[in-house]
């Protein structure tokens, strides 16, 4: 059968969703989780945005040894000059060069004519060739284009290199039968069209992405290009987990094969959440929390009889499996270990020792603990930043007559030393984190506060996810426990110590080694 091969930018586009800013470690851990999926192409970024950028697009390019590894970059020679430094050495390197073409780019962004737009679009994909193996370009918003300047600048960019040719539904315009029929009118008239894959990549304004996507399939294209969970601009991209158990499911239809590993999706799907901060609904398709689960009595019966009644997929497919987690309060640093590497966690030593107290003190509080709680205290602990502040104890006073009051205790690696302040708050939440700025010495403004739980039952890990900014700067923080007010101001101290980090850099200073907590 045909092969398609999967283009994935959740680290590019994804990462453009408001609120996502993910850094080099997180980046690095994400791709080479989609490197076990079995993913084709991986975007890393776009290294000409800022050094922070570039930085994580050369981090994930030495990572990752199978799949090609790609920086985004605009037409111009000093983006392809910035991805070209960027991916040197990388195992597998390649650039992703876009241009605007469609008659509202050309005349409100660029104001640019079709001549220009062609020479451009030459002389960009000639540069990038000399630098990269595998170079793709990018008709940015393609659907909205003319189907014969579409063609033209085909005829322009496949002579000069270009490996992939991507048409984009950029602003998710298209219906399913208008996208498939671009693809078809170009492998019709192009000439050299057997030279490149065609690409497909679509957006969810309409929430037809997923639609769009498998109507270009049925048109031919070779490669698809989306994200993990549907994130990225605006509405977001195609789901990938979607599309590949569509082709998987409908093998029958579609004919075409992936080469994934699809027991890969749900782990795959739960990493990119935790480390966004970006909940999976329950209803979404292939990993909600609702996809596999049956409330209605005649569902429920019809499951009992033959679970194929009301299930097209196996949980088991997607790597859902109820794995129960043997480890305990008795459990030793060896068992613990052994477990994080089954799960796919490759983690130093000193961070494992740090994990491995968290361990305790949740097992210390839950009858059962089970391996969304250890994904949960593993992902806690992403960041790369040096702790600068380490949260010891919070103590709360509440009532509901009375002001809620809260004290904390952090350890101060700078100083080396205890610190212990109090505040009031219009909740016990608020006091925490007005307690907090106070024994930092930080301003920061609060954005967003999430919560959810990890699993189910009295005893569930709470997971809190806060947004801080500090002037120009926002940051994410992420804090686990069985009590949700424990989880807050774990979340705050993450966020704080990340903004904090960030000042020591531009000081030029140094933190002492945390032993963690």
């Amino acid at each position: 059968m045909r092969r398609v091969q999967f283009f994935d930018t959740t680290l590019r586009d994804g990462e453009q969703s408001p609120g996502v800013n993910l850094n080099a470690e997180e980046k690095v851990a994400i791709a080479l989780q989609l490197e076990r999926l079995g993913i084709h192409v991986l975007e890393a970024g776009f290294a000409a945005a800022s050094p922070g950028d570039l930085e994580a697009v050369r981090q994930v390019g030495e990572a990752v040894k199978e799949a090609t590894v790609v920086s985004l970059a605009r037409a111009v020679p000093g983006d392809i000059e910035k991805a070209r430094e960027a991916l040197r050495g990388a195992e597998n390197p390649g650039i992703h060069v876009f241009l605007a073409t469609s008659p509202i780019h050309r005349k409100y962004k660029l104001n640019m004519t079709r001549e220009q737009v062609l020479e451009k679009a030459e002389n960009a994909v000639r540069l990038a060739k000399k630098y990269f193996p595998h170079v793709e370009f990018s008709m940015e918003d393609g659907g909205r284009t003319e189907k014969e300047f579409l063609c033209q600048v085909a005829e322009r960019v496949i002579p000069a290199g270009a490996d992939v040719l991507n048409v984009p539904d950029t602003v998710g315009y298209l219906t399913p039968a208008e996208y498939g029929e671009i693809f078809r009118y170009l492998k019709e008239r192009v000439r050299g069209i057997e030279k490149v894959k065609l690409s497909a990549h679509c957006h969810d304004d309409l929430g037809m992405a997923v639609a769009n996507t498998l109507a270009a399939i049925e048109a031919g294209v070779e490669q698809v290009e989306g994200a993990i969970n549907g994130i990225g601009e605006r509405a977001g991209n195609t789901a990938l987990e979607e599309v590949a158990m569509a082709l998987a499911t409908r093998e029958d239809h579609y004919q075409v094969v992936t080469g994934l590993n699809l027991r890969e999706i749900a782990k795959t799907s739960r990493m990119v959440s935790k480390l966004t901060g970006m909940p999976v609904p329950g209803n979404k398709a292939v990993v909600g929390a609702n996809a596999f689960a049956h409330e209605s009595g005649i569902h429920q019966d019809g499951m009992l009889k033959n679970s194929s009644t009301y299930e097209i997929m196996r949980p088991e497919t997607v790597g859902l499996e109820a794995t129960q987690l043997v480890l305990g309060k008795h459990s030793g640093r060896h068992a613990f270990r052994d477990k994080l590497s089954e799960m796919g966690y490759r983690l130093p030593e000193e961070k494992i020792d740090s994990l491995f107290i968290r361990f305790k003190e949740l097992a210390d509080r839950k009858k059962r603990v089970e391996e969304e709680d250890l994904v949960s205290l593993v992902e806690e602990k992403w960041g790369g930043e040096e702790e600068i502040f380490t949260l010891e104890t919070v103590q709360l006073s509440y009532g509901n007559r009375s002001v809620p009051t809260a004290s904390v205790r952090v350890f101060d690696l700078r100083r080396r030393r205890a610190l212990e302040e109090a505040a009031c708050g219009n909740g016990s939440v608020d006091a925490i984190f007005k307690a907090i700025d106070r024994v930092t010495g930080e301003v920061v403004h609060l954005e967003d506060y999430k919560i959810a739980s990890v699993t189910h039952g009295k005893d569930a890990l709470g997971e809190v996810f806060v947004k801080l900014r500090q002037g120009d700067s926002t940051v994410q923080g992420r804090g686990v426990s069985t009590d949700v007010l424990e989880a807050s101001a774990r979340a705050y101290i993450h966020a704080v110590n990340r903004l904090a980090g960030r000042l020591v850099e531009r000081k030029g200073e140094t933190v002492p080694a945390s032993s963690g907590s």
